[in-house]
């Protein structure tokens, strides 16, 4: 096998993985009444868990940060903590398919962020992108409609919610990479502080999903439903983040940042079929122009556009 088919097959496989996250998320939910916000804790709990370990066994050298580092991981930790909470929630509000599709429209975030915080330029491809974005992400929530403005505003919010926040993890990514920080200390000690900013959310009764207090942060699950949530966390979350960063050393990034496009679509089949989620025509033309925006933002020649695929 080539260098190069060798590094499509890491990266297929990393992104199939990924795209069963919001699959067992849903499910956990649906059949064990998981609150969300608890969910997003203990996910981040369990990633941090299983890799401060492996590292501490694999290459203890990784595990090191600069005091001066500790700030920034503090602002990294806390926006993952927003994106995984908003976006936990919008599963339960929008469905798997419909929240995964929707936090997609952060390739138009990025753009807009990109040009504010980093002064790249925004060209007309990427204002094309911004566009494309938006119109799909108030086709896919169905915001044109007065309607679901009152039956589904969580929805519509968190799924807007989810988009920005990603654009943000995104640019904290490539953050980062500017700063040479290893890829895997850096997911260490952002879902380290992401799993403490997680504890205050849940710690108020009023966020949707939340614990509601210190007593309740721990769940009440059966032991089946306590080894899908250490299979969610480990697998598609260390694993797909890992197989998609090998794949980095045979392929160069923005190839396999398009391959990555291919995760909503996996996750609309994966949920059709184990979680019986339909997609309106509307909703699927709103999802096809959403990644229509991520590959004219993916195929841009800029190597400052290009983002960091981050953790869903």
């Amino acid at each position: 096998m080539s260098q190069t088919s060798r590094g499509y097959s890491i990266a297929i496989i990393g992104i199939a993985v990924w795209s069963t996250t919001p699959i067992f998320i849903g499910y956990l939910i649906s059949h064990y009444g998981m609150p969300a916000l608890l969910l997003s804790l203990w996910r981040n709990i369990l990633v941090f868990a299983a890799l401060a370990p492996l590292l501490l066994i694999v290459k203890r050298p990784l595990l090191r940060i600069d005091k001066s580092q500790i700030r920034f991981f503090m602002f990294y930790g806390l926006t993952l903590a927003l994106f995984n909470s908003i976006w936990t929630v919008s599963v339960v509000a929008n469905g798997a398919a419909v929240a995964t599709v929707l936090a997609y429209s952060s390739a138009g975030f990025t753009a807009i962020f990109a040009w504010w915080f980093f002064r790249e330029k925004l060209g007309l491809p990427k204002i094309v992108a911004v566009t494309l974005s938006l119109v799909g992400c108030v086709l896919v929530s169905n915001a044109y409609s007065p309607e679901m403005w009152n039956m589904n505003l969580l929805g519509i919010l968190t799924g807007l919610f989810s988009g920005i926040f990603f654009a943000c993890y995104n640019l904290l990514g490539k953050e980062t990479a500017k700063r040479r920080m290893n890829p895997w200390t850096s997911v260490l000690y952002s879902f380290l502080f992401a799993s403490l900013f997680t504890l205050i959310f849940n710690l108020f009764p009023t966020l949707p999903g939340a614990a509601g207090s210190l007593q309740a942060v721990l769940p009440d699950l059966p032991l089946d439903g306590w080894l899908i949530l250490i299979f969610v966390s480990c697998v598609p979350t260390l694993l797909g983040f890992g197989l998609y960063n090998t794949s980095m050393n045979y392929l160069p990034a923005s190839n396999v940042s398009l391959l990555a496009t291919l995760e909503p679509a996996m996750t609309t089949v994966l949920a059709y079929i184990f979680l019986n989620e339909r997609m309106s025509a509307v909703q699927l033309v709103g999802a096809v122009v959403i990644l229509v925006a991520v590959l004219i933002m993916g195929l841009e020649k800029n190597e400052g556009s290009e983002t960091l695929r981050q953790i869903s």
